[in-house]
Formats: structure tokens, C-alpha cells, sequence
């Protein structure tokens, strides 16, 4: 019987079901599989703070250091030092609303130190103030995805928004059409979800929030609201709202704390709670630990 559990230090948390049994996963297959074309997009999804930006980027790693085992007729490039390195690259595609805004770095939790040298697409590319949707995250993913493909490279798409990741692997379709045909989307996708126990979740979520605060998650928020209403500002979600919130007085600096933090683990909870929808109407989702 699967069984439900309330953590005993965050009442506010709703109960949740079972945790899915994590896989390990055989890189090498997974390279050949994309090498022969039955797997068209790497998808890299989880709750936040589950740890998937850093586990793809050591997929994107691991896949491109095999270039010669698993494409033995990819021919090596040397550098002008004479290192030679395989040709066989992968590139990650964000799957996540709102790192598309430029500016909005803290509190969107970019951690771009973490790409290293391993490209990435999709963020950054609004400014912030403005309402980018899933219609034209759809149609951006789209030649992000074209070009990643054009250049021989394998396209990781990694994030936590669920809705903006079956709008590109499940081919969504809109009232408002955009011209988009739907070969242009993956449809031989592979998914990946990154597990950690509910316990390490939330030590992971309070740790981050503590330390996003303190590298100037409040001031950036500050300077946002020169340029952004605080209402559009709330737009964009948990942190901006409750730390909006606190800077126009609303909210002392604890309570903004406490709030921002449960409302974070909530909002983790409902992002499982739509990944394991996805298994439910039949996507296969090799669960790992990171």
C-alpha cells in the first residue's frame, strides 16, 4: 500500500505520495541510441532543487567524451595546441519560465557557473517587465532545437517547468497558430527525472533560499522595481512576490522568510505531482539520483 507522509517541521506541507524507485542509468546506450537516431531530445526534468541543471551538464559531458566509442566514424578535430577532442557535442535547452528574463538572475535561480563550457539555450532572452508565454516559449524552443540538431550536437532539454516541457515534446497545439509544423518538435524523446528524498529536499530548498538571500536576492529585487511595477514584478513568482512584498513593507523580513520557504516546498510538491500525471498518461520517466 503506498503510503502518505506529512514532514514533521513543515505542517504547512501537504502529504505526498510514494517516491518513484530510481534507475541507473547506461550512458553508453543512451549515446548510441541518439547516435542512431532513435532518441531525438534528452529531457531532464525534476522538482527544484532536485539537482537537474548540474546532472545535465554532466550528462551533456559524459555524452560528448564518448564521441569516439560510440561514433567510431566521427573524425577528431586537433586545436592549435594540437589536442585533438571528438566533434560529438550536446547542448542544453532550458526548460524553465522564467529564466527566459534577462536580469532576473537570483531569484530565477540561473546558476549559469554551473553550464561551464557546455552551451546552453533559452535564457535571458526577454527582458524583464515583459510577459513571455508557453506560445512563444513553443515557437523559441523550436529554433533553438533546429539549430542545435543542424550542427550534429544532441539537445539536452532541462528544467522544472512541466507545462513548458510537454508543450515541446508533446507538440501542444494552439488556438493561435504560429506556423509551427510539428516535425519541427522531438518526437522521440527521452526523459530523465532527478530524485532526492523529500527530507534532503527540503534541506536543499532552505539551504538555497538562505543563501540566495544572502547573495542579494533582496537587492535585486530592488533594482527591478526602478523598471517593473511591483504588481508585474509579483508576476513572475514565489520569490518576487513575497520578497516584493517585503520590500514595499507588507512583510517583516521574517515572516517573508518563512512564507517564501513554504510556499517553495508547496510549489515542489505540485511539480512532482504533474510528473508523475505524465507517467500516469503513459511517459516513461527514468528516475535517478543525482
Amino acid at each position: 500500500m503506498n503510503k502518505t507522509e506529512l514532514l514533521p517541521d513543515r505542517p504547512g506541507i501537504p502529504p505526498m505520495a510514494k517516491m518513484p524507485e530510481p534507475e541507473t542509468l547506461d550512458v553508453p546506450a543512451l549515446a548510441r541510441a541518439c547516435a542512431a537516431g532513435d532518441i531525438d531530445l534528452i529531457c531532464v526534468l525534476g522538482p527544484t532543487a532536485s539537482g537537474k541543471t548540474r546532472y545535465a551538464v554532466q550528462l551533456a559531458k559524459a555524452l560528448a567524451g564518448m564521441g569516439e566509442e560510440v561514433f567510431p566514424s566521427a573524425e577528431k578535430k586537433a586545436d592549435a595546441s594540437g589536442n585533438t577532442s571528438s566533434p560529438i557535442k550536446a547542448e542544453i535547452l532550458s526548460a524553465d519560465s522564467r529564466q527566459v528574463y534577462a536580469g532576473m538572475d537570483i531569484g530565477t535561480g540561473k546558476d549559469l557557473c554551473e553550464y561551464g563550457d557546455v552551451p546552453y539555450h533559452l535564457i535571458d532572452i526577454v527582458p524583464a517587465g515583459t510577459k513571455f508565454n508557453i506560445y512563444e516559449y513553443q515557437a523559441a524552443f523550436a529554433k533553438a532545437y533546429a539549430d542545435v540538431r543542424s550542427r550534429g550536437c544532441i539537445p539536452i532539454l532541462c528544467g522544472g517547468s512541466g507545462l513548458y516541457i510537454e508543450a515541446v515534446t508533446r507538440a501542444y497545439k494552439f488556438e493561435k497558430e504560429n506556423g509551427l509544423p510539428a516535425e519541427q518538435l522531438p518526437s522521440k524523446v527521452y526523459y530523465i527525472g532527478t530524485l532526492v528524498s523529500r527530507e534532503e529536499r527540503v534541506a536543499r530548498i532552505d539551504r538555497r533560499l538562505e543563501e540566495r538571500l544572502q547573495e542579494g536576492l533582496v537587492e535585486e529585487i530592488r533594482h527591478l522595481l526602478e523598471t517593473v511595477p511591483a504588481d508585474d514584478l509579483i508576476y513572475y513568482g514565489l520569490e518576487y512576490k513575497f520578497v516584493t512584498q517585503y520590500v514595499l513593507g507588507q512583510l517583516t523580513y521574517e515572516d517573508m522568510q518563512i512564507a517564501l520557504g513554504n510556499a517553495i516546498h508547496q510549489f515542489a510538491k505540485r511539480q512532482m505531482t504533474w510528473f508523475r500525471g505524465m507517467e500516469r498518461d503513459g511517459i516513461k520517466i527514468h528516475w535517478v539520483r543525482p
